[in-house]
């Protein structure tokens, strides 16, 4: 559904990505993860066709670039940064991206009506959007996005600055998405969110991909070994170990166990032993 065939772009003597080749499935949910400036804004550019690559090739859906009207049309897309209205309300936002989209008439009604209720927002229709909260604005971005019912879906952080409800019914709703069929491209912060949704991962950092492959695959192959913590009266002893089970069996052997705690490996592991544990700014 969306081929990424050795892309770069430079800006000056910074390289945002650089050589990136990937592929998404049909139906598939694909996460991007990447700390801050790891190419991650840049490559969704260039997927959408804002962002010319410097050499490479983007094709969607094995038909063409983004670049072409026709093909673009096949994508939806919810940014990071709000795509929104604040003085119109969420009927006339929806219906204003339904009508750039060609809808007109009694199907145009539908959609609107239909994706705002999709994303829970149909009892606040008819309010100005200024006076939503930050996930209801979320809600109404990921709504303007499915309006035209595109095969495919480029989400940029869709849940950053949410309430619990919001992202979890933003969750829900890319789940259900992706069992009717539609593509997603997901690209997040927040470890456990990838590991819910997504069927494979890309950990990209410096713009290039560092791993893929689905969350168990990417944890035996990266995450290291579990740590266990036994805990005694004169303190915690911790273990790195392929072998949880025989430490805990020697420790109980030894006697004096106050407490035991298994941390396995899991995506954020991965994710730190890929990128590092420096902070980006």
């Amino acid at each position: 559904m969306l081929k990424l065939d050795s892309l770069v772009k430079r800006f000056g003597a910074v390289t945002a990505v650089d050589g990136l080749s990937l592929e998404v499935s049909r139906a598939e949910v694909f996460g991007l993860l990447g700390p801050n400036g790891a190419g991650k804004s840049t490559t969704i550019g260039m997927c959408v066709g804002v962002i010319a690559p410097d050499s490479g090739r983007v094709t969607l859906d094995g038909v063409g670039p983004p670049t072409e009207p026709r093909v673009r049309a096949s994508l939806g897309v919810a940014p990071q940064a709000l795509a929104v209205y604040d003085d119109l309300s969420g009927w006339e936002n929806i219906e204003f991206f339904g009508r750039l989209y060609g809808l007109r008439g009694r199907e145009l009604k539908a959609r609107v009506g239909a994706v705002l209720d999709i994303v829970g927002l149909t009892p606040r229709a008819n309010d100005r959007v200024q006076g939503y909260s930050g996930g209801m604005k979320r809600r109404l971005n990921l709504a303007a996005a499915l309006v035209h019912r595109p095969p495919m879906l480029l989400l940029d952080e869709p849940t950053a600055g949410v309430d619990p409800q919001s992202r979890n019914n933003i969750l829900d709703l890319v789940r259900t998405l992706a069992q009717q069929g539609i593509t997603i491209v997901y690209t997040t912060h927040y470890m456990e969110e990838a590991s819910r949704l997504c069927d494979r991962v890309a950990i990209m950092d410096h713009g290039r991909i560092l791993a893929i492959g689905t969350v168990p695959q990417l944890v035996a192959g990266h995450g290291g070994k579990s740590v266990v913590t036994v805990v005694r009266a004169q303190g915690e002893e911790r273990t790195e170990t392929d072998e949880p089970l025989h430490v805990i069996t020697r420790a109980a052997g030894e006697g004096g166990v106050l407490g035991l705690r298994i941390d396995r490996p899991d995506l954020e592991s991965v994710f730190l032993s890929l990128t590092g544990r420096s902070l980006r700014d």
